[in-house]
């Protein structure tokens, strides 16, 4: 399959990347043409005039990625990073040093092993076929692990702990080194359906033999499921049955097939699993001028995937099919306990591109649900339930605890600066409402307006732009919020701002993390106050931040997804590090409290190209599990660029017709 636009990268990630995650976002101007002041420019004042003056000025644009090395690496043991001493705690450990850009491998630390529990193609199923990538077949994809994995959860089922589920989506696909390449059109076809059947969710039970053992996956588990890019879900909330999600297909506009670009996630407190249907647009081939689809990036040009070459509903230009993108772009709520419960769609939630969502219920039951649009100068947002959370297993408990995220309110994040300065030196914040009581209160759209192009609803609330709003996860021991803004490359250009303190480069490439605080710290406040927890980089580059720390620190480039241990320690997987930084990407560990907070060390690397996805601590278990996510991305079928995780031995390649390329896999990290 041909990729347009190889030339252009998208921030910090490879061209491949950019065209198939996200469309080649950066390519064209940002789609929010706002004028409101950026999150940039609110944040002026918020770092120390310390850390503004590290390393005297603005810092040039990053050096390029290192090439690739000529010879395969082992699997290795991370070098202890300098000045840094054993991390103590749950989990302990021995941070390593940043680790080559092209090194093919996993890093841990000394005294951990890693090993993959699930890997692209691997059969979940009695009847699951072997996994061939030499022969693509749609059928068996549907009855194997998917590609791409991102979000992940590990939950344990059991008091022994012994049995878990894994919970993980599968974002999207990289056709040019899956599948070799064909000229013959109905192979081509079965190309393009396997790669829809390599989308979605693989739900699959795990066991061990004992705590702080490795597991392992259990093929033709009762509860394993696979759910892609054709299974049957049905939308929720006030926009399902409205006329801007009927179809042909669909007259009801309350049943959609599939769910594409699965990117972050959550786990609720009643058991079901959330993604955030993110990067919808490069899917689609549509018309430009109807409603809201330039402001969500959508064309009509040729999809990067081709699905419309198989599949009519791709192309959004046909009458019939003009309103199918306008079922995609929700929060996904799946229940892995129940393999032929129907996932669901909740249009309540809004319609943007959703890195994911992440639950916070407070002792009066009430609850809220944080989530950014991850585009260069979008939103921050949260939604908060109608009904209380009921605590408890009773089988009427459940039912009501699915129903919350159906009815609700959405609210878009509006920041403005300090308002003492030399007193608390932290910026205030406003909740600004989309919908109240279920309904709109945006001038001039209606309820199911709001909740379909959520996008120019926050336009017209004159909500803050912010730096692709990544995960945004609450703190389950403090309840204060982490907002990872991953980077904007377009600081500074199409008339945006230049630098600033919060940002005092060309463009942001490194990213930074906010520290949210809801006011009287009640989830559903309207009002909160917020700082700049990290701003990321090289720790002598002018205007990076740690919290605070004046110690060591690791470099830390693009924070992507968040996740928290036992004692509250902030977890951070980066996406971009590369050319942030110049290193792997990776998974580090930052406490938020304490004489230490701001203190990020760094736990692991991981292979070529990769990138650290959906990270799950069980420290009490001494346990680290990430999804390692497009691994060898840049090759092709014939030369491939990493044969992670399975690697050949030092110095060979594999024969010719012995395919050992790159499948993402969701990899444990336990003590050795």
């Amino acid at each position: 399959m041909n990729l347009p636009m190889l030339g252009h990268t998208h921030g910090n990630r490879s061209a491949v990347t950019c065209h198939l995650k996200c469309d080649s976002a950066c390519a064209s101007p940002p789609p929010n043409t706002s004028s409101e002041p950026t999150f940039a420019e609110i944040a002026r004042g918020q770092v120390s005039r310390r850390a503004l003056l590290i390393g005297g000025g603005a810092l040039a644009a990053g050096a390029a990625a290192p090439a690739l090395a000529p010879q395969l690496a082992a699997a290795t043991e991370g070098k202890r990073a300098p000045g840094e001493s054993a991390i103590r705690g749950s989990l302990p450990f021995q941070p390593i040093a940043p680790v080559d850009a092209a090194e093919d491998a996993m890093t841990v630390p000394p005294g951990y092993e890693w090993t993959p529990i699930l890997r692209w193609g691997d059969p979940l199923f009695h009847n699951s076929p072997a996994f061939d990538p030499e022969n693509p077949n749609a059928e068996a994809q549907e009855l194997q692990f998917g590609y791409n994995n991102d979000y992940l959860d590990i939950i344990v089922t059991d008091r022994a702990g012994r049995e878990a589920l894994l919970v993980c989506n599968h974002e999207y696909t990289n056709r040019a080194i899956m599948f070799p390449p064909s000229d013959n059109e109905a192979q081509e076809a079965e190309v393009l359906r396997t790669l829809m059947a390599a989308h979605g969710f693989s739900v699959v039970e795990l066991k061990r033999r004992g705590k702080g053992r490795p597991w392992t996956y259990v093929r033709g588990g009762e509860k394993n499921n696979r759910i892609t890019a054709s299974s049957l879900f049905s939308l929720t909330g006030p926009a399902a049955g409205s006329d801007l999600v009927k179809t042909a297909a669909d007259p009801s506009g309350k049943r959609v097939y599939g769910t594409l670009g699965n990117c972050a996630g959550g786990t609720t407190p009643w058991g079901t699993v959330l993604s955030g249907e993110e990067n919808f647009n490069g899917y689609f081939v549509a018309d430009p001028t109807a409603q809201g689809n330039a402001r969500y990036g959508l064309t009509n040009k040729p999809s990067s995937y081709s699905f419309e070459k198989v599949d009519p509903r791709f192309d959004a230009t046909k009458p019939d099919y003009k309103n199918e993108p306008n079922r995609f772009g929700y929060i996904v709520e799946i229940d892995p306990t129940d393999p032929t419960a129907t996932p669901r769609k909740h249009t309540a939630m809004g319609r943007m591109k959703h890195e994911g969502a992440n639950i916070r219920v407070d002792e009066d039951g009430t609850v809220a649900a944080y989530m950014g649009d991850d585009e260069r100068f979008d939103y921050l947002y949260k939604f908060v339930a109608k009904k209380k959370y009921r605590a408890g297993d009773s089988a009427a408990a459940r039912r009501h605890n699915l129903s919350l995220l159906t009815e609700g309110d959405l609210y878009v994040a509006k920041f403005s600066g300090v308002q003492n300065p030399g007193n608390d030196n932290l910026g205030r914040g406003t909740w600004v409402p989309l919908t109240q009581n279920g309904e709109s209160v945006v001038p001039g759209m209606s309820t199911a307006e709001v909740l379909v192009f959520t996008r120019l609803a926050a336009d017209k609330m004159k909500a803050t732009p912010m730096d692709r709003p990544e995960d945004v996860e609450p703190n389950p021991r403090t309840g204060k919020v982490y907002v990872a803004c991953t980077n904007n490359s377009q600081r500074g250009a199409d008339g945006k701002p230049a630098i600033d303190p919060a940002n005092p480069r060309p463009a942001n490439k490194d990213g930074h993390i906010i520290e949210l605080t809801e006011h009287k710290n009640k989830a559903g406040a309207t009002t909160f106050e917020w700082n700049l927890f990290l701003v990321c980089g090289n720790p002598e580059d002018a205007g990076t931040y740690f919290g605070g720390w004046d110690g060591p620190v690791a470099p830390i480039s693009c924070p992507d997804n968040v996740a928290f241990d036992s004692t509250g320690n902030l977890w951070i997987s980066t996406d971009g590090a590369p050319s942030g930084i110049g290193k792997a990407d990776g998974l580090y560990r930052v406490p938020v409290l304490g004489k230490e907070r701001g203190h990020v060390v760094q736990f692991l690397a991981v292979p070529n190209q990769a990138e650290t996805s959906g990270p799950v601590i069980h420290d009490q278990d001494g346990s680290v599990f990430v999804a390692v996510q497009h691994p060898g991305e840049d090759g092709s079928w014939d030369e491939q660029q990493s044969y992670f995780p399975d690697y050949v031995p030092a110095g060979s390649r594999p024969d010719r017709g012995d395919w050992r390329g790159p499948r993402p896999s969701v990899v444990q990290v336990t003590r050795a």
